[in-house]
């Protein structure tokens, strides 16, 4: 049960509280903190801290961190990329980021323990009020309606220890809190069994790789003699190591029966020796994550709680990306936010606030359908066979299929790619 409260009319710790401190909360609080809101980020670890991620960026992430006005030059720590090299069917295929006017032609690659905290940095720097160590144990329910008006948390020391329960109070609340997302689950906003799901693992080895400007990845995952729809990923990460992992999604019937950390060591051993992928010169241990994809948690705004990043599975189907849908629509919900607590009367800020999950259907409904019927097609590894092994000879195909994978189109001045993936998007229907 969540606690109820009847607060004295006007009562308020913040204009919005932002739960979770990840990609999409700290874009949120920036960007309501920018606007000139008063925000409360609550994070219920300290910084830095580790996250489970391939740590690469595509053009759509790096279009994100430039509106948030982070330097990403290579002199502040960043490591750029060309696009993507892939590999399968005995071919190999280096496709470099399209050249657009909606996105930078460039990618990025920054291990997750820094590039979350420049983002809390960067929030805090707007003026959000960041308070690390504060995990939230539910909702603050309004007694008569059940509205969410807050939320209760504790302290958390660094022996794991908690402090006494404590009271936040704010007219909205933004549920930042990643796949599991504690705070929607306790409203009742529960995931979706119809849309896909992914598994990621990876790791880190010290390797003569470690400086490579192009994201790598393998398309052809083998359990046995069966073909997994899913990929392997090698990212060099500029300071002696590489980030190497795999994701494979559920449309598969042998998704439940994978053993995954055997799936990774078995391909990384068919790659040459001297890359250095072998158990001695691993640097941490290998660990996993689920993949929320294509609006798997609905609606993405109900009763004062809005729901961005993986809070609201916002993957991306055709190809597990997630920080630049995370940051996207923190991006797309602070602005809603701003509108809705500029309007005199409850009804008219309700108004706004249920034009949310419209926007987001607008923005990536149709896209994301298109996603959850390739995952479906390539779950059949006669059809992931014939992808891989028919399509890596075709670099126009290729070009085609990334902008497509990689959601990197100019919606006005394209070209003839660029049309026929925006026409599908429009066409088919969000859901």
């Amino acid at each position: 049960m969540s606690p109820t409260a009847t607060p004295a009319r006007g009562v308020r710790d913040a204009d919005v509280i932002v739960v979770g401190a990840g990609p999409s909360g700290s874009t949120t609080a920036f960007h309501l903190a920018r606007a000139g809101l008063d925000v409360l980020l609550l994070e219920k670890t300290a910084f830095p801290r580790e996250k489970v991620c391939g740590d690469g960026l595509t053009p759509r992430a790096v279009r994100a961190l430039v509106a948030m006005g982070v330097d990403v030059s290579t002199e502040a720590g960043w490591l750029h990329n060309k696009g993507l090299r892939i590999m399968g069917g005995g071919h190999q295929l280096q496709l470099p980021w399209p050249e657009l006017t909606e996105f930078p032609s460039y990618g990025l690659v920054r291990r997750r323990q820094d590039f979350d905290e420049t983002l809390a940095r960067t929030a805090q720097q707007a003026g959000a009020r960041l308070q690390e160590r504060t995990a939230v144990t539910g909702p603050l329910l309004a007694e008569r309606s059940g509205r969410v008006v807050g939320v209760t948390a504790r302290t958390v020391d660094d022996g794991g220890r908690r402090g006494p329960e404590v009271t936040y109070r704010a007219p909205l609340v933004v549920a930042a809190d990643g796949n599991s997302s504690r705070l929607s689950l306790a409203v009742g906003l529960r995931p979706r069994d119809d849309r896909p799901m992914g598994v990621a693992v990876r790791t880190y080895y010290r390797s003569p790789r470690h400086e490579d400007d192009w994201l790598e990845s393998w398309l052809e995952l083998w359990d046995g003699e069966k073909l997994l729809p899913g990929y392997g990923w090698v990212f060099g990460m500029g300071d002696g190591t590489s980030n190497v992992g795999l994701g494979i999604l559920n449309t598969s019937a042998a998704f439940q029966n994978v053993d995954y950390r055997v799936l990774l060591k078995s391909w990384l051993d068919q790659t040459p020796e001297e890359w250095g992928y072998r158990d001695e010169n691993m640097t941490q241990p290998v660990r996993g994550a689920a993949l929320p994809m294509g609006f798997n948690r609905q609606p993405h705004y109900r009763d004062g709680l809005v729901l961005v990043g993986d809070a609201g599975g916002m993957v991306n189907p055709f190809n597990g990306e997630g920080i630049a849908y995370a940051m996207e629509s923190g991006q797309l919900a602070a602005e809603v936010l701003v509108q809705a607590l500029a309007r005199p009367t409850a009804a008219e800020r309700e108004r706004v606030l249920e034009s949310y999950p419209r926007l987001l259907k607008d923005t990536y409904g149709g896209y994301y359908t298109l996603g959850r019927m390739f995952v479906r097609l390539i779950g059949h590894p006669a059809v992931m066979r014939v992808a891989t092994q028919r399509g890596l000879p075709h670099p126009t195909l290729m070009r085609f299929t990334m902008k497509l994978l990689a959601n990197l189109t100019d919606p006005r001045d394209g070209d003839a790619m660029d049309r026929v993936i925006n026409g599908l998007t429009r066409i088919v229907p969000a859901a």
